[in-house]
């Protein structure tokens, strides 16, 4: 029986927005021509996509594919001095209304929710250790009713659902972060983006286990491969995110340890319909986009079709 899913790729594979020397010479044409050309059906969006709807529409279809969805830097988890929940999230509300329109624009139905409040992942020099944290169950439990009512807006107004991207150097990182966010959202506001590779560094040494536990909240997946060698150098000597970056403990499905059989079997098992989508930030002049970006979606595409079989 067929699995309906679409595999798609993130440009970081050709050009990295946190560090803009890796693949910055790239072109937008080039990634976009030699994603085709592998076989990927969509993008997901990164700096030097045009910044309106149309022009974004016009420039995918020129080569014939999707706008997948695109990161949101969201500022939900520290509200200034004097602000309350609303105010956050009315303010919230209205800056995401150019990039949500955007992404409306094109028909994508889920946006990547980056938490950016207090985040430490784009300093690099900063230990990844050092990632901000809750101070206390109300802490936690105010941040989930502000995520809650941006997700309902989202939903509401432009029918996009809120896919929210635990990610290492911020306040949602480690499995326990991800099963504490789970439980304090509403399933029907908040949703996950399940990161293989984020899950892994920030502690899951099963990701499958951890998406075993949060299935049914998932409406989005990114496709990242570790390497567990460089995983344990970057936190046994303290390294920054973009320094683990550098040094290459991200790559591609099918080039490191994590059991993407399981992952996607798991997936089907629940009934996930959405995007498979290959991120996995590396320097292109150690790994090459091409090659890379080809056996990420080799290795997908095999198990996909085994598992249509």
């Amino acid at each position: 029986m067929t699995w309906n899913v679409r595999i798609g790729i993130n440009p970081l594979s050709w050009m990295n927005d946190d560090l803009p020397s890796l693949g910055g010479e790239t072109t937008l044409e080039t990634a976009l021509s030699e994603g085709k050309e592998i076989g990927y059906e969509g993008f997901e969006l990164g700096n030097k996509f045009p910044k309106d709807g149309p022009g974004l529409k016009a420039k995918l279809d020129e080569f014939g594919l999707a706008c997948v969805s695109g990161w949101y830097s969201g500022f939900l988890a520290e509200v200034a001095p004097g602000q309350g929940n609303a105010d956050a999230v009315a303010a919230e509300i209205e800056r995401c209304r150019a990039h949500m329109s955007k992404l409306q624009h094109n028909g994508v139905k889920v946006v990547v929710y980056g938490e950016c409040a207090g985040t430490i992942q784009g300093q690099i020099d900063t230990p990844v250790a050092k990632r901000p944290r809750f101070a206390d169950e109300a802490a936690w439990q105010a941040y989930a009713e502000r995520l809650d009512a941006f997700g309902q807006h989202l939903i509401e107004t432009y029918g996009i659902k809120l896919a929210y991207h635990h990610h290492m150097g911020a306040y949602v990182e480690s499995p326990a972060d991800i099963d504490k966010l789970m439980a304090l959202t509403d399933p029907a506001k908040v949703f996950l983006l399940f990161d293989t590779g984020h899950a892994y560094f920030g502690g899951a040494a099963d990701p499958v286990a951890v998406l075993k536990k949060h299935v049914g909240r998932v409406v989005h997946v990114h496709c990242k491969d570790v390497r567990a060698q460089v995983i344990a150098q970057a936190r046994n000597d303290g390294w920054s995110f973009l320094n683990g970056v550098i040094n290459g403990t991200f790559t591609v499905p099918g080039d490191g340890v994590i059991d993407y059989a399981a992952v996607l079997a798991t997936l089907k098992a629940s009934g996930y319909e959405g995007w498979l989508v290959v991120e996995a930030e590396q320097d292109p002049a150690v790994a090459p986009s091409y090659p890379y970006a080809k056996k990420g979606y080799d290795t997908l595409r095999r198990l996909v079709d085994q598992l249509s079989a």
